[in-house]
């Protein structure tokens, strides 16, 4: 037996009342996923524990069958693990994002979605100006980065929100506040006249495309614990595909390999089919493969229905038909969203999720489709989230 699991990373939402009350996964023309879930168990899972953020780091360490209750403690630390930097007894870490902020107001949690080298470029100034031994920035992906703050563990107290959580709002009010937050303020403050004027952001400008201004320190953590190797735990040899730091240091973090595609991207412009290819091609020699897809997620914190649609769309016809056809051992399929992002606001909630398991031994429970309308009305109700991955390789329903 082999194992699939296709994260379609916030692809539930809420209805559009001017979309005829209908969700992007109901308006998404989905022939492969409704094929697959009139075959298989759909049915609602919940992700994310009661109490605990909606972010990817904890909701996807449940998809992968692990508490967040037990090992989550904090994203940044994750990030830390899969870019290869060290987080020593005293030391504690904050992703760091290049923003874009315009007459007091996060115009852009993204910098416009600035690319990896034009990060990198603007991270290296930050590093020669504020660096320290203290304090040091690691360059990751487009806008996403770390900030490594040594001998000030009182940072982790300071109450931080995510910049994609107040898209087009006055950030004033939602800079770093309580104890330990007069240092990431500092931090903050100070990346403003790094940024200014560097050439890169003039070059951005003179294209009309958006400047990062600052940077913007959140989801701080300090050293995790250790996890079980995934192999050990499940008894399976497995792998990850992935355009997010995230998602490939929780991948390291339960032993996981990573696998390294060409064309894969934590945006709109993911290469879809070279993914899962990839991923099917790995399988043949691994007993799991998860295929983590970022771009529904990108496309629900920006706001745009229509982008949304599309990811949705473009996983169905370009991923969940190749699941359908591929020619191998026998084939079990877990696919979901870890949380949801809504439209309407434009970042996590805790809702539950639908889930869809297909392959054998599992017998249709009466979905027509992949909606979250359908995975409420039959009545399948996962509660614990980490338990969904004993669903796939064990569990008959």
């Amino acid at each position: 037996m082999k194992y699939c699991i296709l994260i379609m990373d916030g692809a539930s939402g809420l209805p559009l009342p001017d979309r005829g009350d209908k969700t992007c996964l109901e308006l998404a023309a989905t022939p492969n996923l409704d094929a697959l879930a009139k075959e298989g168990v759909v049915g609602l899972v919940r992700t994310v524990p009661e109490g605990m953020e909606p972010s990817s780091a904890c909701a996807c360490m449940s998809v992968l069958g692990y508490d967040p209750k037990v090992y989550y403690r904090g994203r940044a630390a994750i990030e830390a693990k899969s870019m290869g930097i060290p987080i020593e007894d005293g030391e504690v870490v904050f992703r760091c994002n290049l923003v874009a902020v315009q007459d007091g107001k996060m115009s852009s949690y993204s910098s416009g979605y600035i690319s990896t080298e034009e990060a990198q470029a603007l991270i290296a100034a930050l590093n020669e100006s504020l660096a320290d031994e203290n304090i040091h920035f690691y360059p990751g992906v487009s806008y996403r980065h770390i900030c490594k703050i040594k001998g000030r563990e009182e940072t982790l107290q300071a109450i931080c929100t995510p910049p994609h959580d107040i898209s087009g709002k006055s950030i004033a009010e939602f800079l770093p506040k309580g104890k330990g937050s007069e240092l990431l303020r500092e931090i903050m403050e100070r990346s403003k006249a790094v940024l200014k004027d560097h050439p890169v952001n003039l070059s951005r400008k003179a294209r009309d495309d958006i400047p990062a201004t600052m940077v913007w320190l959140f989801w701080g953590s300090g050293k995790i614990p250790d996890m079980l190797p995934f192999k050990q735990v499940y008894g399976l040899k497995a792998a990850m595909t992935s355009g997010v730091d995230l998602l490939r240091g929780l991948a390291r973090m339960m032993g996981m390999e990573v696998l390294d595609i060409p064309g894969v991207t934590d945006g709109l412009d993911n290469d879809y089919v070279a993914q899962v290819t990839g991923a099917l091609e790995a399988l043949k020699e691994r007993d799991l493969v998860v295929v983590h897809v970022e771009a529904p997620d990108e496309a629900g914190h920006s706001g745009s229905v229509d982008d949304k649609i599309e990811t949705i769309y473009r996983i169905d016809q370009e991923m969940v038909s190749r699941l359908r056809s591929w020619q191998g051992d026998n084939l079990r399929v877990l696919i979901m969203p870890d949380h949801s992002t809504p439209i309407k606001v434009q970042t996590h909630t805790d809702a539950p999720v639908p889930f869809l398991l297909w392959g054998e031994g599992f017998s249709p429970n009466g979905a027509e489709r992949f909606t979250e309308v359908e995975a409420k009305r039959t009545g399948v109700f996962v509660v614990e989230g980490c338990s969904i991955m004993s669903k796939l390789i064990g569990w008959i329903m």
